[in-house]
Formats: C-alpha cells, sequence, structure tokens
C-alpha cells in the first residue's frame, strides 16, 4: 500500500477510524471524510502518512463530489474507496416514523452511490477497489431494523452490479459484512421517533473488534476477494441457513434478537 489512496468515510470512529490506521500504518496517504472535523483532525494527527481531512455529509450528493475530487486535487488519485459511513435504527416498521427508513437510507445505500459515482472513473484508471461495508442485515432480515436491513440488502446489490459492469475493467469490489462489531453505531441508532438510541442493548465487549474488522476487510482488499463475511456463527452458519432452511432462520432471528434488552418486539 505504500503510497497508495485511500478514501474512507465515516472514518472519525469505529470501523473507519481503525481502517485510517491500518492504511496509514502499511504507508498509504489517506483521505478521511466524516461530519465531525474536529475528529477527524484529531485522528490526522495521530496517523503516520499524509493525511487529509474533507468535512463530508454522505447524505449530501455534493459534499461526496467534493471528498472525491478533494482528493484527486491533493493526490491525484485514488486506490482504494472504502464506503464504511453508516447508522442503524431500533423499531418495529409498525411504530417506526418514515422519515427515520429514509434517514438511514440516505446515510448507508445514497452515501454509498454517491461517493462510488464521483470515485468511479479514478478506479477505473488505477485499477483499484471499491468496498462496501454492510452487515449481516445486508443478508438476513433483523426484526427492529427495517430500514437498517433494506439499506445494507441495497448496497449489496449496487455493488454486486457495479463489480459486474466493470469486471473487464480491472476494478475490484469488495462487500465486506462484519457481524455485530463494537462501535458507536448502537449508540448513535435511530429509534421510532428519530431520536438517538444512547445506550447499547448488547455487551460490546464481547463483540469483534474495530481493530480485527478493519484487519479482515485490509487483508480481503489486498487479496482482491469478491465479499467477506467475518464472523462464524453469526455471520457465515446464518447465510447458509438462509439459504437451505429459510424459515427456521426466521424462528432463530426472532427469537434472538427478542431476547435483547428492552426490545421493541416479543412473542
Amino acid at each position: 500500500m505504500e503510497n497508495k489512496v485511500v478514501v474512507i468515510t465515516g472514518a472519525s470512529s469505529g470501523i473507519g477510524e481503525a481502517l485510517a490506521r491500518t492504511y496509514s500504518s502499511k504507508g498509504a496517504k489517506i483521505v478521511l471524510g466524516a461530519r465531525r472535523q474536529d475528529r477527524l483532525e484529531k485522528l490526522a494527527s495521530e496517523l503516520p502518512s499524509d493525511v487529509l481531512c474533507v468535512a463530508t455529509d454522505v447524505t449530501k450528493e455534493e459534499d461526496c463530489k467534493n471528498l472525491i475530487n478533494s482528493a484527486i486535487d491533493r493526490f491525484g488519485r485514488i486506490d482504494v474507496l472504502i464506503n464504511n459511513a453508516g447508522i442503524s435504527m431500533r423499531a418495529v416498521f409498525q411504530d417506526v416514523q418514515l422519515d427515520v427508513l429514509k434517514n438511514v437510507m440516505d446515510v448507508n445505500f445514497w452515501g454509498t452511490v454517491y461517493c462510488t459515482k464521483y470515485a468511479l472513473e479514478h478506479i477505473v484508471h488505477s485499477k483499484g477497489s471499491i468496498v462496501g461495508v454492510i452487515s449481516i442485515a445486508g443478508y438476513v432480515g433483523l426484526p427492529g431494523r427495517t430500514g437498517y436491513a433494506a439499506s445494507k440488502f441495497a448496497v449489496r446489490g449496487f455493488l454486486d452490479t457495479v463489480r459486474i459492469e466493470n469486471m473487464h475493467k480491472g476494478v475490484h469490489v469488495l462487500v465486506a459484512a462484519p457481524g455485530f462489531t463494537s462501535s458507536e453505531i448502537r449508540t448513535q441508532a435511530l429509534v421510532e421517533d428519530g431520536s438517538k438510541q444512547g445506550d447499547t442493548p448488547r455487551n460490546e465487549s464481547k463483540m469483534m473488534s474495530a481493530e480485527r474488522c478493519a484487519e479482515l476487510i485490509f487483508n480481503a482488499v489486498k487479496r482482491r476477494k469478491r465479499t467477506i463475511i467475518m464472523t462464524l456463527v453469526e455471520g457465515k452458519f446464518t447465510v447458509l441457513l438462509s439459504k437451505f432452511f429459510p424459515k427456521l432462520l426466521d424462528r432463530l432471528t426472532f427469537n434472538h434478537m427478542a431476547k435483547e434488552p428492552n426490545s421493541t418486539f416479543s412473542k
């Protein structure tokens, strides 16, 4: 990765921050995009390689265009685009305000579309990589998270199609699916009225670390893999069940998610 240029959205915390640290330690030049400029600047001061910070709200097309153009103006190329910015939600569909679903879709899906659109010609030129960070919710519907699951399914379908369209141009597309990963995504998750959840309903200490997730994504990009499902039981086994025993998986998923503290649904 020496002197390669890597653009990362959602870089101010969690998986995005861990990815920035991982790629920077390998000698890559980093372009950090997120809304919280102060956090980006702090992170940049701690990284050993050349770093550019760009305040970016991925729900805004012009912000995404500016992120990509700023990367080109500073470094002249883009080798890896990692669409990591994302938010979650926690509310049953019957109760949730529709603006919540739209907000989740704008960040998770449209943020990926906007950044990929403006970066694609540069990725084609460098024969580089486009990465989408989804979730097991991009393979299996999770109750209480309709908007989140829908957005992750959409990202997977979008990037799978981008891969096929550009298969003869040397473009690599990776769809990366972490399991539950320790990050801010649950504390920042939107509840039924659009406010933030605040507290995580899960034991963060028992989850995959953001650093481990970043390491797996880095290695998958290096090997130019199509997909990566990062956990065994809640990941690969779940996807396998969805193919061969979907009705059983529905029941198992419902029962598992209903056990969360203050679950939004019950039997």
